[in-house]
């Protein structure tokens, strides 16, 4: 599997990065995990607007899914006067109304469906091209969810976003990359079942025995370098920072 950080920035761009978006390929399939602001144009520097395979939507909050309205018109009415037919989107209950009506003015209520071939996420275990998917429920103020892929022997797992979960520390049990949220800083924001500080993070690769560590979804208003500090306190094993336009190899 190649991952490569489309952008990595939460809760709204930063000077550097897009939003939450990571293009994961193998076997010349490419899923695309999350598509935050900005993340359309980033894109692009990746790969061509039409070779998606498939996109996860962790969940319905701007900063992860509101470029979908964008790509809708990518798709919808492509540069040569055809209409691409529907790309796989996997998202929580009520996506397709969620980017409806956020776009406001598609040409019919159900013009989002020609275009996107909806599923709904629930915990649960599916193949999707070369990969193996595993989905969890994690802590947030709206439906959300974790994913895992495998392929080859190897695994990524991640996080969207989550407080502390359980369900997550189970997820990412012995994956090769663990790709976690750190949006908050250890000691400054206390807000349970919404986002993870540097050292959570840590904490979470730590139980699960994760193999390396990729924090990411870091606000532009957070020192990534304490993030990481406290992360590399408590957590043993290779850690950094994620970084729009690098790339893994797992």
């Amino acid at each position: 599997m190649k991952l490569t950080v489309v952008g990595c920035s939460g809760s709204f761009p930063s000077v550097e990065s897009a939003c939450s978006s990571y293009l994961v390929e193998a076997d010349g399939f490419r899923l695309l995990l999350d598509m935050g602001n900005g993340a359309l144009g980033e894109l692009q520097r990746h790969c061509g607007l039409y070779d998606l395979d498939a996109i996860f939507l962790s969940h319905l909050h701007a900063d992860h899914c509101i470029d979908m309205c964008a790509y809708f018109v990518v798709r919808y009415y492509r540069h040569d006067g055809g209409r691409c037919d529907p790309i796989p989107v996997y998202g929580p209950e009520g996506t397709e109304h969620r980017l409806t009506t956020a776009y406001a003015d598609t040409p019919s209520p159900s013009s989002m469906s020609e275009v996107f071939d909806f599923h709904t996420v629930k915990p649960s275990t599916f193949e999707l091209g070369p990969f193996v998917v595993h989905t969890e429920r994690v802590a947030h103020p709206v439906e959300a969810y974790a994913i895992r892929l495998e392929h080859g022997g190897k695994s990524l797992t991640y996080s969207g976003d989550t407080g502390v979960s359980p369900a997550l520390d189970e997820l990412a049990h012995d994956t090769d990359l663990f790709l976690c949220e750190a949006a908050f800083t250890a000691g400054k924001e206390n807000i349970p079942d919404l986002h993870l500080n540097g050292r959570e993070a840590g904490e979470s690769a730590a139980r699960a025995r994760a193999r390396r560590l990729v924090l990411t979804h870091i606000a532009p208003w957070t020192d990534p370098q304490v993030n990481l500090a406290d992360a590399r306190a408590v957590y043993d094993g290779p850690v950094e920072l994620a970084a729009p336009g690098v790339t893994y190899v797992i």
